[in-house]
């Protein structure tokens, strides 16, 4: 073999590498361009999921929030009737407060008025106009 066989084999082997190279080249570019597409697909989808999913919890956080607050409010209604009802009955119990205190007041002045009275009258040398005598 020649150095012109040789240098004539080189070339072709090297034309052949190049195709070849080519043609892996241009697989992997589509392969390439076929991941990247189910890949950019995959991700909108999974966008498409999370989007629905963040809709979905804020529509039950939502209507989780409305029950918490009709909750609270038929509670806070129950609790301002029984407040009432408790100032009610202690305005009752001040107001018979005052008035037993009241007839107390008025009991104890007409008791220290009967022992003044009693006090007096022994006291004074006027027995003999006691209706005891």
């Amino acid at each position: 073999m020649t150095d012109e066989d040789l240098k004539a084999l080189f070339e072709a082997n090297a034309a052949e590498m190049r195709r070849y190279t080519e043609e892996i080249n241009a697989e992997t570019r589509r392969q390439l361009t076929e991941a990247t597409g189910q890949l950019t697909e995959a991700i909108a989808g999974t966008n498409r999921r999370i989007d629905e999913t963040t809709a979905e919890t804020r529509a039950q956080l939502g209507e989780a929030i409305a029950d918490s607050r009709r909750h609270f409010d038929v509670t806070a209604e129950g609790l301002r009737h029984e407040i009432r009802l408790i100032a009610e009955k202690v305005t009752g119990v001040d107001e018979r407060l005052s008035r037993e205190a009241a007839d107390i007041r008025g009991e104890m002045r007409q008791g220290f008025a009967d022992t003044q009275a009693m006090i007096k009258f022994s006291l004074s040398d006027d027995w003999s106009t006691s209706p005891l005598s």
